[in-house]
């Protein structure tokens, strides 16, 4: 979606299509972080969105047996967003079709499901479910971590090594809740639980090892109640409010990435060409920056023609590095988690986290490296000029 509206704001033409009618669904990622809100700012877009209810997350914390270690302040950022915003990313998304419908250029294509590909070397197009054909220049698949379009083009992600998958589900928000909970994670033997606020609701996971959720849907919803109200206290008097096991939502949490990202006439972003896990919240951050790196590629491409295999690469050389740290930092988590499960011991950090991040220092370099991302992304001047942009913010 972000990248259809940076290509139409340049003035070229763009269809984006979705298999769905809306985007009225429960997203699991819900976190704007300082990046994505600076690059909406410089838009001209975030003064707008933020006027959509939300929570503004200032800090990144870990509950453990042993005590509270934060890891992250983004109140120490020297930037106008200095947290992470939350909303559900159905509003998200709602806003920049919105935003994109405004340019002429911008077609937004509801239900209409892919179904193949228009040639393979090169692929100049799609089919639809309903018969109808799509000619393109690129085909761009951001159709997730399922992707439709990666499998009709040959392409496998290839596993990184996930231990761990999550039970999600909502609990309302009251008033009376702590006030700095909003990004939090519960450790505690045989699971943690992490807790993610928003207008109205908070979304609450529950971790679980890798397949085993035949064996948490046996122990029953009262099991889930147990643990969450053993883990999130201030939680318990509303755990009742989970009733069945059809109220919650298993996500196999993945961390996997496809060798190349582009075929000739098509390029994956996002969870099509790399799957993210949810710890850390990165995903909508990862997938934002691909955004922009392939607007910067993709403008002055176009614009010329057809865009090569090139321009394709140079997308994929720009954003592979950042993917491959954050990816190799999540796969060291689940394999620290893996090992305290197989030993009976917390789901934990290590202890020596908690005297490190008692430095500012260090959780505003956590802060800064968890908002923007391990490298991150700057418009080209070319795309500055094309999309007319704004100053940047003044960030550290």
């Amino acid at each position: 979606m972000l990248l259809a509206y940076l290509l139409a704001r340049a003035g070229l033409p763009v269809t984006l299509a979705e298999r769905h009618q809306d985007f009225d669904r429960d997203f699991r990622g819900d976190s704007l972080h300082p990046w994505t809100l600076e690059l909406l700012d410089r838009l001209g877009l975030a003064e707008r969105l933020l006027e959509q209810p939300h929570v503004k997350a200032r800090q990144f914390r870990l509950r453990t047996p042993k005590g509270l270690i934060t890891t992250s302040d983004y109140g120490l950022l020297d930037t106008p967003y200095d947290y992470v915003a939350l909303m559900p990313q159905a509003w998200f998304l709602d806003f920049l079709a919105a935003e994109a419908e405004a340019l002429p250029s911008f077609e937004l294509r509801t239900g209409a499901a892919v179904n193949g590909l228009l040639g393979s070397d090169p692929v100049r197009g799609v089919t639809l479910r309903s018969g109808e054909e799509i000619d393109a220049e690129l085909v761009v698949a951001a159709d997730g971590r399922y992707s439709r379009i990666r499998a009709l083009a040959g392409a496998k992600a290839e596993s990184q090594g996930a231990t761990t998958d999550l039970l999600w589900f909502a609990l309302p928000r009251h008033d009376d809740d702590p006030p700095d909970a909003d990004v939090d994670l519960y450790f505690g033997t045989r699971h943690y639980v992490g807790t993610l606020g928003g207008p109205g609701r908070w979304q609450v996971g529950l971790s679980l090892p890798k397949g085993g959720y035949p064996a948490l849907r046996d122990a029953g919803v009262d099991y889930v109640r147990r643990e969450v109200a053993e883990r999130v206290p201030w939680l318990a008097d509303r755990v009742d409010l989970l009733t069945d096991m059809n109220e919650t939502t298993l996500l196999s949490v993945d961390i996997s990435r496809v060798p190349v990202w582009h075929r000739p006439g098509l390029l994956m972003l996002g969870d099509a060409a790399h799957v993210i896990s949810p710890v850390g919240g990165n995903g909508i951050l990862m997938a934002c920056q691909d955004a922009l790196a392939a607007a910067n590629h993709l403008v002055p491409a176009l614009r010329a023609g057809t865009p090569g295999s090139e321009a394709l690469a140079a997308v994929q050389a720009d954003r592979e590095s950042a993917i491959v740290t954050v990816q190799a930092q999540q796969v060291r988590v689940e394999q620290t988690a893996a090992r305290a499960r197989e030993r009976g011991k917390p789901v934990a950090p290590p202890g020596f986290l908690r005297l490190l991040t008692r430095i500012p220092a260090v959780r505003k370099r956590s802060a800064r490296r968890n908002g923007y991302g391990p490298e991150p992304v700057h418009p080209s001047p070319e795309l500055e000029r094309a999309l007319d942009l704004r100053p940047t913010p003044v960030h550290a």
